[in-house]
């Protein structure tokens, strides 16, 4: 794992590790998880992108009325 310095407002940090501490983790796991999420959202567009295309010609088979939507 390579390290990398950061710098940022020193509120901002202690109120990031409040956050951590309130959810039982250290600020580096809450950074990492926010990288990886980063990381992954050009791949995440492409595939729901390539869902929506292959939806595009899915048809629902008809107009509905709201009692028949709304029944459970």
């Amino acid at each position: 794992m390579k390290n990398i310095t950061l710098s940022a407002d020193e509120d901002l940090i202690a109120r990031a590790r409040e956050q951590a501490l309130a959810r039982q983790t250290t600020l580096n796991q809450l950074f990492r998880l926010w990288l990886e999420e980063v990381a992954e959202q050009k791949e995440r567009s492409i595939k729901i992108g390539a869902l929506l295309d292959r939806l595009d010609g899915v048809d629902s088979g008809g107009n509905f009325r709201r009692e028949e939507i709304n029944a459970r």
